[in-house]
């Protein structure tokens, strides 16, 4: 895997002597370059929004805490056991910034899953998903971001059926809560990714999260998440919701503005809307679709704005030394 320093070193010095015919094939890895985050950001979207489908199906037998609980738990025993990362030679600033990550972690599941127990999956996410948006506001540094924000905030607007005054306001307050937390959770997960080699960081600040939540879980499900079947029914949430999407996105987040990430994860509640059809039976409406292919344009937008700004750095020639 390519670490955030290795990308510009290498092909610096063989620039000017292909830089006469360097038009289309320096164009090409600027693609791919662009292109492979993108991918892991919609793959770790796809599978968390399908892991959020499974545990609302989860939450009768251990409540909402039990199954964030669960998700926590197994997640960290996946990660330390497939990155053993070290606890040597890291800075007080590292493990302070592994430790913030890791409770920001424990707040938006905590939160978002007290929200799914309250009001439907797909309004969660899209009132989960303001939190990025604004985000994607606050940090951007080009304009044209702030249109793909603002096309993909009406999406999210017409998704929730252009308010949420039907929703349970205890579940609307837990929803945005989470999406501030989310917001957090990109800020202190392209920080960790950086102080911290592959997934190291992630492991240790899930392993932080999970002794954090676990007394709450404790105190609400009790002898509950020892039954095998719920056991294994919180591992696959764990793995969906958790150990791949985390993993993925933290390693787009070293290659990925976070401004441009948090636009694509305006695609949350279009896939959380097709996640909720399939598993849950939840049938989309007209308004529905229109909302969902608003938020598409959003994030295909950002998508090409991202590209654009990687062939125009391959295409740059390396100054002289």
């Amino acid at each position: 895997m390519n670490t955030p320093s290795a990308a510009p070193t290498t092909p610096a010095p063989a620039a000017p002597a292909t830089a006469p015919a360097a038009g289309a094939p320096t164009a090409g890895p600027g693609r791919r370059g662009a292109l492979g985050p993108v991918g892991l950001v919609l793959a770790g979207g796809i599978s968390v929004q399908f892991g959020g489908a499974l545990a609302v199906s989860l939450m009768p037998r251990v409540g909402a805490l039990g199954v964030v609980t669960l998700r926590l738990l197994v997640a960290a025993i996946v990660l330390i056991a497939i990155c053993r990362p070290s606890v040597r030679g890291h800075s007080r600033a590292d493990w302070n910034t592994v430790i913030v990550f890791g409770l920001t972690m424990a707040a938006m599941n905590g939160l978002f899953y007290q929200a799914v127990a309250r009001i439907p999956l797909g309004p969660a996410v899209t009132l989960e998903v303001l939190g990025p948006l604004a985000l994607s506001v606050v940090t951007s540094r080009r304009a044209v971001n702030l249109l793909w924000a603002g096309l993909a905030l009406g999406g999210v607007f017409l998704l929730g059926g252009g308010g949420f005054t039907s929703l349970d306001p205890t579940g609307v307050a837990f929803a945005l809560g989470a999406g501030a937390m989310w917001a957090a959770y990109i800020v202190f997960s392209a920080r960790t990714g950086r102080r911290f080699p592959q997934a190291d960081g992630l492991a240790l600040a899930m392993v932080v999260a999970a002794v954090a939540f676990l007394p709450l879980g404790i105190a609400e499900s009790g002898t509950r998440l020892l039954v095998p079947t719920t056991i294994v029914l919180g591992g696959a949430v764990a793995i969906l919701s958790s150990v791949l999407p985390y993993t993925l996105e933290l390693l787009a987040l070293r290659r990925l503005p976070a401004s441009t990430f948090a636009i694509l994860m305006s695609l949350e509640p279009a896939v959380a809307a097709t996640a909720g059809f399939l598993v849950l039976d939840q049938a989309l409406s007209l308004i529905e679709s229109l909302a969902i292919a608003l938020v598409i344009a959003a994030s295909m937008g950002a998508v090409r704005t991202q590209i654009g700004r990687g062939k125009a750095k391959a295409l740059q020639p390396a100054p002289d030394a």
